[in-house]
C-alpha cells in the first residue's frame, strides 16, 4: 500500500478525491494492482474517516479488491446510521459473500431509503438460508412492484420449501394483475417439483392461471413444458383480465424455452 495513495483519498477537493479513486478502482481491477487494492482495502477498514462518496463509490466495485478482511467494516457500516451508507455496504457484504452479514441486513428491510430495502431484499437472497424466508415473503405484497419482483428473485435464490409456497400462493392468488416476477421465480426451482404443478394449472378453467402457467413453463427451458405450450398455443382462445391472450403467452413461452436452451447449449460449448 502507497500511504501517498491514501492521503490522497483524504486531501483536496471532492471531485479530485473522487478521480484518484476511480484510478486506483481501475488499477486493482483493470492491472491487478495489488498496491492499490491494498489501499482500498484500507480505506473500507478506516471508512469513518473518508467521505461518504469515495466509499459507496468503492463498493459498487467491492469485488475488484475485497477480501475477507472486510466483514469487520462492513457489518460495522451495516449498521451505522451516522455515516448512512447502509445501502452500499449491504452491496459490499452480497459482492464478498459475507454470510456473517445476514442478520445485519434483516432490519434493513423495514430502512426508510429504498435503496436500502432493495440491497437488504438482495443480499438475503444471495447469502441467506431458508430462515430468511418468512421475513421475506411479506415483500411480495409491497406497493412498489419493483419490491416485488426483487423478493421474487431472492426468494427463488434462496429456494426450499417454504419459499415455493409463498411464490405458489402468489400464482394462484394473483394479488396483482401482472406477476410475471412471481412465474419468473417458480421456474428457477428444480423442474421436477414445478413442472408437473404449471402443468395442471394450465389445464384450469381460469384463464388467468392458464397465462401465467404457460409463463412460468416457458421460463423453466425445459423439453417437458414444450406439449403443454404446444397445445395452449393451438387451441387456448382464452383472455386474462388485463386482456391478454392465451395462446399469444404460450407461443412468447415456446420462444423463451428455445432461447435459453441455446444459451445453456452455447456455455456447454465454449
Amino acid at each position: 500500500m502507497n500511504p501517498a495513495d491514501l492521503g490522497s483519498l483524504r486531501d483536496g477537493d471532492l471531485d479530485s478525491r473522487t478521480e484518484r479513486l476511480s484510478r486506483l478502482l481501475d488499477r486493482a481491477g483493470t492491472h491487478g494492482d495489488e498496491s492499490a487494492a491494498d489501499t482500498l482495502r484500507a480505506l473500507v477498514r478506516d471508512y469513518p474517516a473518508y467521505h461518504r462518496t469515495l466509499f459507496c463509490r468503492a463498493m459498487n466495485r467491492a469485488a475488484v479488491f475485497g477480501d475477507d478482511s472486510l466483514e469487520v467494516p462492513l457489518r460495522a457500516a451495516l449498521t451505522d446510521t451516522r455515516y448512512n451508507c447502509q445501502a452500499w455496504a449491504a452491496m459490499g457484504c452480497t459482492a464478498l459473500g459475507i454470510r456473517a452479514a445476514v442478520p445485519d441486513l434483516l432490519p434493513l428491510l423495514e430502512h426508510e431509503q429504498w435503496m436500502a430495502r432493495e440491497q437488504a431484499v438482495i443480499g438475503l437472497g444471495e447469502l441467506g438460508d431458508e430462515s430468511v424466508v418468512p421475513a421475506l415473503i411479506p415483500l411480495l405484497h409491497d406497493p412498489a412492484d419493483w419490491m416485488r419482483n426483487r423478493t421474487a428473485e431472492a426468494l427463488a435464490m434462496v429456494g426450499g420449501d417454504a419459499a415455493l409456497a409463498a411464490l405458489w400462493a402468489e400464482l394462484e392468488h394473483r394479488r396483482y394483475q401482472r406477476i410475471g416476477h412471481v412465474a419468473s421465480a417458480l421456474a428457477r426451482f428444480p423442474p421436477d417439483v414445478v413442472i408437473p404443478r404449471l402443468t395442471a394449472m394450465a389445464g384450469s378453467d381460469d384463464p388467468d392461471r392458464r397465462y401465467w402457467a404457460a409463463v412460468a413453463l416457458g421460463s423453466t427451458g425445459d423439453d417437458r413444458a414444450v406439449p403443454t405450450l404446444e397445445r395452449l398455443q393451438a387451441t387456448d382462445r382464452g383472455r386474462t383480465v388485463f386482456d391478454g391472450e392465451v395462446r399469444a403467452a404460450a407461443k412468447k413461452a415456446l420462444r423463451t424455452l428455445r432461447r435459453i436452451q441455446a444459451a445453456i447449449a452455447a456455455r456447454a460449448g465454449s
